[in-house]
């Protein structure tokens, strides 16, 4: 749906600092742009559980990070994530894979449970899932640092 440019700019414009990311294979390809991009810089993790006490560290130290995963390792991440946007009260934000939304044929279990536990969590979000809500990113994103609250975008994957 996004090409990695059109990311690298909607986060540079942003004003994000850094990107705190493991990518899957649909955020993957957009490595390179991400990588060239002169206005913030590209952190990778090697565990999802990582990427929220990273972007608490540069939050704290007076940076903007943007944490990318897919929604299987926010899963993974949940006790990260915990301490991080309930316990230091921090407005971290997200974009996070929604593996297999787009296939509704799908048995993948990702497609049902990643709304409900952000649900359960009281994290708000906004789903981009089609061509003409890919504008809500960018706006979602910056009412969320306009604010200084936390807040995830689940960006639809798994069409054909």
């Amino acid at each position: 749906m996004f090409s990695g440019r059109e990311i690298a700019d909607a986060i540079s414009r942003l004003g994000y600092s850094h990107v705190v990311w493991v990518p899957d294979s649909v955020l993957g390809p957009w490595e390179a742009a991400l990588e060239a991009a002169a206005n913030f810089r590209l952190l990778r993790v090697c565990r999802e559980g990582e990427a929220w006490p990273l972007a608490a560290g540069l939050q704290i130290g007076g940076k903007r990070p943007l944490v990318m995963m897919q929604c299987t390792g926010l899963f993974e991440s949940g006790d990260a994530l915990r301490n991080v946007l309930f316990d230091l009260a921090l407005p971290i934000t997200a974009i996070v894979g929604y593996r297999s939304y787009l296939a509704a044929d799908s048995p993948d279990t990702a497609r049902k449970f990643a709304r409900p536990i952000l649900d359960a969590w009281g994290i708000d979000y906004r789903l981009v899932a089609t061509e003409d809500e890919k504008p809500q990113l960018a706006s979602y994103l910056a009412e969320c640092l306009r604010t200084g609250r936390p807040g995830v975008v689940l960006l639809a994957e798994g069409g054909t």
